[in-house]
C-alpha cells in the first residue's frame, strides 16, 4: 500500500493553487514517500479557461499529483443568494463525492493524510470518521487565522448585521480594529446564509487534528503568538498550528510576455506595477480615475486592467475575454503616457513581474498569494482592498508588518480618488517613509528565505507536521 495525502481545496483559482503548492511541497521535501491526491470539486461560475488549463499542466509535470473531478452539482436557482452562499451549499452537495472518494482510494492506499480548505469544512466530519488523521490548510495568514478562530466570539457581541455598522469598529485580540463594514462579505449580513456557513467553518477550526498556515513565524510573529497563547478561542483547546510558508505558485507560464521585454528596458526600481488578483476589476470611472492619478504622478508604471465587474459593487470579473481597452481610458492617455508605461489586459505574469529589477512598488488588493508574492519578491506595497479578507490584510500590513501604505477609499463604496492614488504612489517611490518600507521590505525577503534554510522554521514545522503522518 502507498502512502497517499488527500487534499480538497475550495474551488476557486487561489485556493486550489495554494492547495497544489503544499502538494508540490511535499513531494519535493518527502519524495517518494507519498503521493497527493487532490479532490477538486466543480462550481461552474468559478469555472474560468485558467483554472482549467493550470490543472491540465499540473496533471501533465507531476505525475505523483493526481486530481479526481466531480462534475457540477444542480442546486436551486429560484431562491435568490449571494455567490459564496451557492459556493457553499455546492460544496456541501459534493460531501457525498468525498466519502466515496476517500473510501475508494482506502482500499488500494493508505491515507496519511486528509487536508481540507477552510470551505471545505463539511468533509471536516468525513475524515473523523474514517479515523483519517484530518487537517485545515488555511490559505491566507496568521493575522487572518487568528481572527477568524474568534469570529465566534464577535458574534455573540452583536446582534446587528455588520454591513449596517458604518460606525462601529471591531477588536480582535491583538490585531490592528477592523471597521465592521470591512469585514469579508459573507460575514456582513445574518440575512445571507452564507454568514452562518462562515460561522459554522469558523467554530470548527479548532476542531481539527491541525492547522496548516501558509505563513511563516517571522513574517507575523505578533498574531503567531496570539494563537500560541490561546485566546483566539478561550473557550477549547487550540490546535496544532503549522506555519510552512512562503508557498507561491512560481508561475511557469511567464516565458516570454510582452511585459517582461518592456521592463528589460526601465531603471532599476522605478515601474510602479499596478494588479488587482486574478478577479479584481473596477467601473469605467474608477479606471479613467485611475488613469488621471497615474499620469499626474509622473511615475513609470505596469498596470494589469480587467475586463468590468460583473457587477458595480462586488469589483470582481470571471470574464477574461477580449474587451475595448481605449474605451475605458481617458481619450490620449495611452499616446502620452507610452514613455513611460504599459497597460496590459487582463494578465501579466505577477511572480515574475515582482521579482524583476525594474520594479520598486506594487498597488496590490492585499490578497494574501500577492502578498506573499511581494514579500518573496522583496517589493513594498500600495494596499488597496477590494473584497473577502483583503481589508483585514491591508491594516496588518499597514500597522504590523510596516510593509505597505493604504490609499484612502469613500466609506460608502471603496472608490479611490486619482489624486489620491498620486499622492501615494509619490510616497511609495519618493520620499523617506517609502524608503523605511522598501528596507523593512528587503529584509523580511531575507527572513522569508531563512524560514526555507535547512534548519528554518517553516521546514522544521513541515518536518514536525509530516512526523505526525507517519
Amino acid at each position: 500500500m502507498r502512502d497517499t495525502i488527500v487534499l480538497c481545496p475550495a474551488p476557486t483559482m487561489g485556493h486550489v493553487v495554494s492547495m497544489v503548492e503544499l502538494g508540490k511541497l511535499i513531494l519535493h521535501r518527502y519524495r517518494h514517500r507519498f503521493s497527493i491526491t487532490i479532490l477538486l470539486i466543480t462550481v461552474e461560475f468559478f469555472e474560468t479557461p485558467g483554472l482549467v488549463s493550470y490543472i491540465n499542466a499540473i496533471s501533465q509535470t507531476y505525475p505523483s499529483i493526481s486530481f479526481r473531478r466531480y462534475p457540477p452539482v444542480s442546486y436551486d436557482t429560484t431562491i435568490n443568494r449571494s455567490k459564496p452562499a451557492v459556493l457553499f451549499e455546492c460544496i456541501l452537495l459534493n460531501k457525498p463525492n468525498v466519502l466515496d472518494s476517500l473510501q475508494e482510494i482506502s482500499k488500494k492506499d493508505k491515507i496519511s493524510a486528509f487536508v481540507i480548505d477552510l470551505f471545505c469544512t463539511s468533509a471536516l466530519s468525513l475524515g473523523k470518521d474514517l479515523k483519517i488523521p484530518t487537517y485545515y490548510f488555511f490559505t491566507s495568514g496568521a493575522g487572518c487565522l487568528s481572527a477568524f478562530l474568534y469570529f465566534p466570539k464577535i458574534h455573540e457581541q452583536y446582534d446587528e448585521n455588520f454591513k449596517d455598522l458604518a460606525n462601529t469598529v471591531l477588536y480582535f485580540p491583538n490585531l490592528p480594529p477592523l471597521k465592521a463594514v470591512h469585514m469579508p462579505e459573507p460575514m456582513l449580513s445574518r440575512d445571507d446564509p452564507s454568514y452562518y456557513d462562515l460561522l459554522y467553518f469558523c467554530s470548527n477550526l479548532p476542531k481539527a487534528d491541525g492547522i496548516i498556515v501558509n505563513s511563516f513565524n517571522d513574517l507575523e510573529p505578533k498574531a503567531v503568538k496570539t494563537i500560541a497563547d490561546g485566546v483566539c478561542v478561550p473557550d477549547a483547546p487550540t490546535p496544532p498550528i503549522y506555519y510552512i510558508g512562503p508557498l507561491i505558485d512560481q508561475g511557469s507560464s511567464a516565458a516570454q510576455h510582452d511585459c517582461l521585454s518592456w521592463l528589460d528596458k526601465q531603471p532599476s526600481k522605478s515601474v510602479v506595477f499596478l494588479c488587482f488578483g486574478s478577479r479584481g476589476s473596477f467601473s469605467v470611472e474608477q479606471v479613467k480615475e485611475m488613469a488621471n492619478g497615474l499620469e499626474r504622478s509622473g511615475q513609470r508604471f505596469l498596470w494589469v486592467v480587467k475586463n468590468l465587474p460583473y457587477d458595480e459593487k462586488s469589483k470582481q470579473t470571471e470574464d477574461m475575454g477580449d474587451f475595448e481597452l481605449e474605451a475605458m481610458l481617458p481619450e490620449g492617455f495611452l499616446n502620452r503616457v507610452k514613455d513611460r508605461a504599459m497597460v496590459v489586459k487582463s494578465w501579466a505574469p505577477q511572480v515574475a513581474v515582482l521579482n524583476h529589477d525594474s520594479v520598486g512598488g506594487f498597488v496590490t488588493h492585499c490578497g494574501w498569494n500577492s502578498v506573499l508574492e511581494a514579500v518573496v519578491a522583496g517589493v513594498p506595497m500600495v494596499g488597496w482592498p477590494l473584497y473577502a479578507e483583503q481589508h483585514l490584510n491591508r491594516n496588518i500590513l499597514v500597522e504590523d508588518m510596516k510593509m505597505a501604505i493604504a490609499v484612502e477609499q469613500r466609506e460608502e463604496d471603496g472608490f479611490v480618488r486619482g489624486d489620491e492614488l498620486e499622492r501615494r504612489l509619490r510616497e511609495l517611490m519618493e520620499s523617506n517613509k517609502g524608503k523605511k518600507l522598501r528596507e523593512k521590505t528587503w529584509e523580511m525577503k531575507q527572513k522569508s528565505l531563512e524560514a526555507w534554510a535547512e534548519s528554518g522554521s517553516s521546514i522544521r514545522a513541515l518536518d514536525k507536521l509530516v512526523g505526525q503522518w507517519k
